[in-house]
């Protein structure tokens, strides 16, 4: 048994450990890194002194060493065994050979399970770094669940949504409109062939980076190989990217066509005279809209006491307020106890003293399972918890070593673009590079209308955790842009540490276009920038942009936008 030592390192004691590079049952080369050290000056890192397998880590991560502190211990490489069924992955490892598996099976450098958005990144990145790539998916067309039936489409729909409604709304600013005529198969066509667009390209970006596509449900056979329906896949890495589902609840006829979920909602299949969603969050709101512009009569039942749990209350108000006076109903803190299915309907009933009432459909919209359950993890000796999730490190590796799992399988936030990022680090550390997915903000969107995006710290999570914030924001009743756009049901929000020098800890805008304002906060905090940054950079006027501004400059006290009370006004110099 080798001790690996901290060896001499200067002037430096109780020096802070930054990154864990290896794990135990890994087998290192001399002179591979195993952690790496950061002082106030420099960054280093400990090398092994020779060839071994990692048995036991003597730090973690925020631990603090000096020379001569015990790091690891290395067992010779040919007297250990190999504990990858017990540890987490290596952080960079050259892709293995796989076990010998079936007769004529392939034999590739990774299989990717899984083409939703993190998937086809994964697998995509991983051929571009010259590794052997198969991508494996159960739809007939690439994309995952977000291309087919998920994110695309149905902001496809909301498009629609938005015009129907600007057609109708006009009025106000004195342009009037007939009243619009739907064509739900022209529609459903036209959502259809915006879906077709983008999962033919990946098909065709596949082709020219030459990774194989194998359609059909994968599940593993055995450490190193996938089972896709009648064809056996042999691999060094995998990386898992199997996704979510719909969740459902008891008591729910499923059985009964006019029960949908999300999928089923996408699918447009007739516009329901009186339309019940159960569910209040992002996935039931958005499609809420849609259906609502369309002509149904919706009723909203959320079990919380506010739309999209867990988001800020003042981004929610005005939409809570718009839909308010939109929707049929809206039931907040309300349980659905039944739903019977009749011939006149949907008959449902509810906790407490709401009456019964009846439905033509109900959309059940209450969330994502992660489908850990379903890809024969056990065979291969990855852990999926009771819920379904898999447990990653920072370089996306499961309990087994050269087997990686991304996106909603991964845990939360259930998140296209998270599982991106995630995707781009599994394929570059099996291909050796020393990455990690290490982000200080996933942003957040409803698409809703009005939209809400977050990101970052929200006044919620902050005051659960007791953490210090000051709050600045920008009413949209004072943006010309907003106002101009007859649209001033919007509020712009920044956190900031309130000491100086006022880090963004987190953002919040809701109104129109809030999705693709919120990017410039998310930069912000990942750059650690502090509101005199936003404030003192020039954004266009007119603009929704420059909110972000305004409420940094809310914050700095130099806002001239707003009037604010003296013990707020910064005297400074710019």
């Amino acid at each position: 048994m080798i001790e690996v030592r901290v060896p001499d390192i200067g002037d430096f004691s109780d020096v802070p450990v930054v990154e864990i590079l290896v794990a135990p049952g890994q087998q290192v080369a001399a002179e591979d890194p195993l952690v790496t050290l950061e002082s106030d000056k420099a960054t280093m890192d400990i090398p092994a002194p020779a060839a071994g397998i990692v048995c036991e880590l003597a730090v973690q991560l925020g631990s603090t060493v000096s020379q001569g502190s015990l790091v690891l211990t290395l067992a010779p490489p040919d007297g250990a065994a190999s504990t990858e069924a017990d540890g987490a992955a290596p952080a960079a490892a050259a892709p293995s050979q796989p076990s010998p598996g079936a007769e004529g099976a392939d034999r590739v450098d990774v299989v990717v399970l899984g083409s939703g958005p993190g998937g086809y990144t994964a697998a995509f990145r991983a051929a571009d770094l010259g590794l052997s790539v198969v991508l494996v998916e159960r739809y007939p067309s690439l994309g995952g669940v977000c291309l087919n039936v998920g994110c695309i489409p149905s902001k496809a729909l909301l498009h629609a949504a938005e015009l129907l409604t600007g057609a109708r709304e006009a009025s106000a600013i004195g342009i009037t409109f007939g009243e619009p005529t739907i064509e739900l198969d022209r529609m459903r066509g036209w959502k259809d062939s915006v879906v077709g667009k983008l999962t033919g390209g990946l098909e065709g970006l596949a082709k020219q980076r030459k990774v194989r596509v194998v359609h059909g449900q994968g599940r593993f056979a055995s450490p190193h190989e996938l089972q896709v329906d009648q064809e056996r896949i042999a691999f060094g890495h995998c990386i898992i990217a199997a996704g979510s589902a719909a969740a459902q609840l008891p008591g729910i006829p499923y059985h009964d066509e006019r029960v949908i979920d999300s999928t089923g909602a996408l699918q447009l299949g007739d516009i329901p005279e009186r339309l019940l969603v159960i569910g209040g969050g992002i996935i039931g709101l958005e499609m809420a809209c849609v259906y609502d512009a369309l002509g149904a009569q919706v009723t909203v039942v959320e079990l919380m006491d506010q739309l999209i749990p867990g988001c800020d209350p003042d981004l929610v108000r005005p939409l809570a307020k718009r839909v308010g006076g939109r929707y049929q109903a809206i039931h907040l803190g309300t349980r659905v106890q039944g739903v019977r299915a009749a011939q006149d309907g949907l008959h449902v009933t509810f906790a407490g003293d709401l009456p019964a009432a009846r439905f033509d459909r109900v959309l059940v919209a209450v969330g994502r399972q992660p489908n850990g359950a379903q890809i024969g993890a056990e065979h291969a000796g990855v852990q999926v918890d009771r819920r379904g999730y898999i447990a990653v490190d920072a370089q996306q590796r499961t309990n087994v070593a050269h087997i990686f799992a991304i996106g909603d399988i991964a845990g939360e936030p259930m998140l296209a673009h998270k599982a991106s990022h995630q995707g781009k680090v599994a394929a570059e550390v099996i291909a050796g590079h020393q990455v990690a997915f290490d982000s200080r903000a996933i942003p957040s969107v409803a698409y809703t209308d009005p939209e809400i995006a977050w990101a970052g710290l929200t006044e919620t999570q902050a005051r659960a955790q007791g953490i210090e914030y000051q709050s600045a924001s920008f009413p949209w009743a004072a943006s010309g842009r907003a106002l101009s756009r007859a649209r001033s049901d919007g509020l712009t929000k920044l956190l900031v540490d309130p000491s100086a020098p006022r880090r963004v800890l987190g953002a919040g805008i809701v109104g129109v276009g809030a999705g693709e304002l919120i990017a410039e906060a998310v930069h912000a905090i990942e750059m650690g920038a502090d509101a005199e940054d936003l404030a003192l950079t020039i954004h266009p006027h007119p603009t929704l942009s420059e909110t972000i501004g305004f409420a940094a400059e809310s914050a700095q006290g130099t806002i001239t936008d707003l009037y604010l009370p003296s013990s707020r006004r910064s005297r400074g110099a710019r």
